[in-house]
């Protein structure tokens, strides 16, 4: 049976997969886990919950905050708050558990259900696995004074707003690090449609919004980092320094520099690294990306003096190996960005303003990415295969090894499973276009061959 955990929480068609049902039983299970745990220990418990934009996130909140008050634990609903949001609260409002309603990037009818545990860290996939051991159990329910309250905690993301604004002066060493700065911003309209041009107003940067109309049903519908025309379209009209654009729940951002040309979040992360180096701020002079991040990138970092780690796709695993050896900064090319003084979790909007101050410090966004080199990559999503035995075909490995050999040093082949879509991933780097789609299009063929469902 495939597990229920993806690499970013539960996730699925919301009122199919994702169900009222489903939350409610999570939610209790969450809340027993917890409990064994000790997390409970001498106090009240309490969880602060919140969601992005999509109706769905409605009655799935409601489901999961009556689920955990059943339990026991008391919840403030923080309502539409960024998931970096809900992992600095839960820090903040020292609850023991946080819990976002979102489906990140993912179309609108899809939503999910992730939790962040004391501190506002994901949790461990052991502790992932052990709540959904638990769902449906038996259990006893407690009654009169022993059940949850659920408060309307709305006002809190203004707390977050601060932080990140906070955290931006801090790094810096200015009041308004964004005066003179015009930026416009795409919210996806999603979680961040609020909280992500205020925090860049509040740093002293002129900021045009645009896709921040959220209606429940328009959340990265053609906007946000996964459609950055109209963002490229609105840099050039407003004759603006930079753009960024977030995800449904913010947790990740790309860029735009002043000419429209898109910086992913592989610069971004080459950007930021050398700006902490040159602060004595980067860690071991190390960061940490995915296997995902483009060859180039690799090599401006080695240029620099800067060691690059890789994890396995998914910002829970590149914090864990930050976590591990202390460092400072890490993220995948989508542009999750984790800068560890200020964050848990990628953060979209903190990121946005940490390059924002980096430009207004220096040169342009575009002269500051050139040494980033990008080798051409071709990234196909195979969709209708078993992506349960995408590693254990011998026969599809025989492919990707054959084509790593033809490859070289001069590119990259990576094959393997989404955590968050029922698809497999086929990414080729090569020196040319050219030779990466021939590549990437040959091993597609390949998924498709041997890994019939």
């Amino acid at each position: 049976m495939a597990r229920l955990f993806g690499t970013d929480g539960v996730r699925g068609l919301a009122n199919r997969d994702i169900t009222a049902e489903l939350a409610v039983d999570l939610a209790v299970a969450a809340a027993h886990v917890f409990a064994d745990r000790g997390e409970f220990t001498g106090h009240r418990p309490r969880a602060v919950i919140g969601r992005d934009t999509r109706v769905s996130g409605q009655f799935l909140s409601a489901a999961v905050s009556a689920g955990l008050a059943s339990a026991g634990v008391d919840v403030l609903d923080a309502g539409v708050v960024p998931t970096p949001g809900i992992a600095y609260l839960t820090a903040s409002t020292e609850a023991d558990l946080g819990v976002v309603i979102s489906a990140s990037h993912n179309p609108m009818p899809d939503n999910g259900i992730k939790f962040f545990g004391r501190g506002g860290h994901k949790l461990d996939d052991s502790v992932e696995d052990a709540i959904e051991e638990r769902l449906a159990e038996p259990w006893e329910r407690p009654t009169g004074a022993e059940v949850g309250t659920i408060t309307d905690a709305s006002d809190l993301v203004d707390g977050y707003v601060d932080h990140v604004v906070a955290a931006v002066r801090s790094f810096a060493g200015s009041e308004r690090p964004l005066d003179g700065l015009s930026i416009v911003v795409d919210g996806a309209h999603g979680a961040a449609s609020s909280a992500g041009p205020a925090a860049l107003r509040a740093a002293g940067a002129t900021v045009h919004a645009i896709n921040v109309s959220p209606d429940g049903l328009n959340i990265n519908d053609g906007v946000g980092s996964t459609h950055l025309d109209s963002l490229q379209a609105a840099v050039v009209d407003t004759g603006s320094d930079l753009g960024v654009a977030f995800d449904g729940d913010a947790d990740r951002c790309l860029a735009v520099d002043h000419t429209g040309e898109v910086v992913n979040g592989d610069a971004i992360m080459g950007l930021l690294a050398l700006a902490l180096k040159d602060a004595g701020a980067l860690y071991h002079d190390t960061l940490v990306a995915t296997v995902m991040s483009n060859l180039g990138l690799h090599r401006a970092m080695t240029a620099a003096g800067i060691a690059v780690i890789e994890a396995a796709v998914g910002d829970r695993y590149v914090l864990e190996a930050m976590r591990e050896g202390g460092y400072s900064l890490g993220g995948e090319q989508s542009g999750h960005i984790i800068v560890s003084e200020y964050a848990t979790t990628g953060d979209g909007i903190l990121s946005s303003l940490l390059v924002a101050a980096r430009v207004n410090a220096g040169a342009s966004l575009r002269d500051q990415c050139a040494g980033i080199e990008t080798l051409p990559q071709v990234l196909v999503n195979v969709k209708g295969v078993d992506r349960t035995r995408v590693y254990s075909d011998a026969r599809l490995q025989q492919a990707v090894g054959a084509a790593r050999s033809a490859l070289g040093s001069e590119g990259r082949v990576l094959l393997r499973p989404s955590g968050t879509e029922p698809v497999v991933r086929v990414m080729v780097e090569a020196a040319t276009a050219e030779l990466a789609q021939a590549y990437a299009d040959e091993l597609a063929a390949a998924v498709r061959s041997h890994l019939p469902l």
